[in-house]
């Protein structure tokens, strides 16, 4: 029976199975960390709403006593605009449910005013009406003394659209370099990878006006924050979920095909941040209809990192650190939450499934990276402009709770990642990788809503959970991996994520395992929706490993796994899982890759 990996410690409502690991307070002796800071934030709280009671803020654990610390800053509002009434949807935008379902989802008492959101407004924020709004919110925010701030473009889409990012900081400058040396955490946040999706890019503006020169500005005296309101800027123009060039973004973020996925790597790569978060919405109505006579329900669906080798205290930071406070600050709101799941395109196949287990997504390839990765959802795809302002709401207040706790958590962040990355290196050579992983089949009870009379309507349904992954396939972790000298366009892609490969410098051996091919077909790439909007087909091979030594030229490639990254390098490196850069033909042939099983020898060099 396949060994659960390491896990969240709660259960699920109705659980099957149950699967602990160590509190985080076991990680107090290894880090030194300091208590929370002795005033907590209060959860977000627009002006026009009464702040929720304190029954409603997220429970403190117990701690230890900590050093003193300065207070933290009181926790932000979006700044509301004058009331004024929503745009009336179109004749093509009528809701696909009942009056009495559109009735659970009221509109905010604050209206959110962006550009795309203004009243008789048909069409969401333009992109050049986005690359306006950060210029005026990097001049805003330049305006305030200490405050640095730049719009910084990152990259084109297939189209040739510029990608730009907003960047604020109380650090000397804007640059990665000056930015980390101030110690504070950084929080990347990235919205509209799928165009289809508006809410969570309307709602980073907000996010960024209240930065710029609103309630949240207090928070950059302790964090950094990035800004990416929107992704996929051909996808927003075309109303659809991918790219120009038809690939889904959020499936790209291991072997980064797209321009768009590799501007996102880059960025990570250079600002190296602590706290990642991804903005989309989710399907309301579609599949579920089908295939329950139901209508989605939750305002927002959320989850963290879970995926293959993720060091354990990082699963536990993304829960006990941002999930429950997030949950708490949504209920103060009166909006409802749940775990993310989906469920296949297949109407027969009646299973929902958390998200996936697999490292192509920005949630997971994140964690990788050992950053705190966290993807939140909203009810939109598929009803236009319906509930355009409750789902920004949603949004905002979610995002504001990821940048309180990230400012109430900055010191004990600032040491945990060093930490993750010490833990992630000192594993090279070292016990068992996890090459593919999946999900554990349980039972959960999941409530939805009836399309007719919008009342609850509770299901038991089949579940697969990513909280607690089984292993698929393991190996001993090797020292690292040898690249022949023709895998240039692999050594391109690893870089771009961050990971240090070394050039053989001259002629010689290594102790290694080489991959034998056992059998192979072609397929495609699939998640728990079916198959994954890839036009290449990948190679499915299965292999046995050879020990030996290993002749290695010069101007061959190593990498090392003595690094941060890792993980991510196990994830794109052995050839036999559907998200391998084998499989997915950046690395040509099996004998391309050699796993190092002792620490090489041979001189190495650092690459330009």
């Amino acid at each position: 029976m396949p060994r659960p990996l390491s896990t969240a410690s709660h259960a699920l409502p109705t659980p099957r199975l149950v699967f602990r690991v160590r509190p985080l307070t076991a990680l107090a002796p290894l880090l030194l960390l300091t208590a929370c800071a002795s005033t907590p934030l209060p959860p977000w709280t627009p002006a026009a709403l009464p702040r929720p009671p304190a029954s409603a803020q997220a429970p403190q654990a117990p701690q230890s006593p900590a050093p003193a610390q300065q207070p933290a800053p009181a926790m932000a509002q979006a700044t509301p605009v004058a009331p004024a009434a929503l745009p009336t949807p179109q004749a093509d935008q009528a809701a696909p449910y009942s009056a009495a379902v559109a009735a659970r989802f009221p509109a905010p008492s604050v209206t959110y005013n962006t550009p795309g959101l203004q009243p008789g407004r048909t069409t969401f924020t333009s992109q050049a009406e986005i690359q306006g709004w950060l210029r005026e919110q990097a001049a805003a925010a330049s305006r305030s003394p200490g405050v640095r701030a730049t719009v910084l473009p990152i990259g084109r889409s297939q189209r040739g659209e510029t990608l730009e990012a907003l960047v604020l900081t109380r650090a000397g400058g804007t640059d990665p370099a000056v930015m980390q040396a101030s110690g504070k955490p950084t929080v990347l946040l990235v919205g509209q990878q799928h165009g289809d999706e508006p809410a969570g890019s309307e709602a980073l503006l907000v996010i960024a006006r209240e930065l710029a020169q609103g309630l949240l500005l207090p928070v950059l005296d302790r964090i950094n924050v990035v800004i990416v309101p929107r992704a996929n800027p051909d996808g927003a123009a075309s109303d659809q979920r991918a790219t120009t060039g038809g690939l889904d973004m959020n499936r790209d973020h291991l072997l980064l095909n797209t321009p768009e996925a590799q501007a996102l790597a880059r960025l990570a790569r250079d600002y190296n941040p602590t706290v990642v978060v991804d903005a989309h919405e989710y399907t309301v109505v579609g599949r579920y209809l089908q295939k329950f006579g139901t209508v989605q329900k939750f305002d927002a669906l959320f989850q963290y990192a879970t995926t293959a080798n993720l060091p354990e205290f990082l699963t536990k930071a993304s829960e006990e650190w941002f999930r429950r406070p997030l949950l708490a600050a949504l209920k103060g709101q009166n909006l409802t939450t749940e775990w993310y799941y989906t469920t296949s395109s297949d109407l027969a196949d009646k299973k929902i499934s958390m998200g996936g287990t697999q490292p192509d997504t920005g949630r997971n390839v994140n964690g990788l990276k050992n950053a705190v990765s966290l993807l939140i959802e909203t009810r939109g795809v598929g009803i236009g402009r319906l509930h355009i302002q409750r789902r920004v709401h949603t949004h905002v207040t979610a995002i504001t709770s990821v940048l309180a706790s990230t400012a109430q958590r900055a010191n004990e962040l600032h040491q945990l990642r060093p930490y993750l990355d010490k833990e992630v290196s000192g594993l090279a050579c070292k016990e068992q990788a996890i090459i593919e992983a999946g999900p554990t089949a349980a039972q959960y009870d999941l409530v939805m809503l009836d399309p007719v009379t919008g009342a609850d309507k509770s299901l038991s349904v089949d579940w697969d959970s990513a909280l607690a992954l089984r292993s698929l396939k393991a190996r001993a972790r090797p020292c690292g991996y040898w690249l022949s000298a023709a895998s240039t366009v692999a050594v391109d892609r690893l870089r771009l994520h961050g990971v240090q490969v070394l050039r053989v410098a001259e002629q010689g051996s290594m102790l290694g395992d080489s991959y034998r091919e056992t059998s192979s077909t072609s397929g495609e790439r699939q998640d728990v929706r079916g198959a994954i909007a890839d036009a290449n087909a990948i190679i499915k091979v299965q292999v046995s490993l050879a020990r030996g030594v290993v002749d290695v030229p010069r101007g061959s490639y190593y990498v090392p796994l003595n690094q941060p990254m890792a993980n991510l390098a196990i994830a794109a490196l052995e050839p036999d899982t559907q998200s391998s850069y084998f499989a997915n033909q950046i690395v040509r042939g099996l004998q391309s890759t050699v796993r190092v099983m002792a620490e090489p020898t041979v001189k190495l060099e650092e690459l330009n």
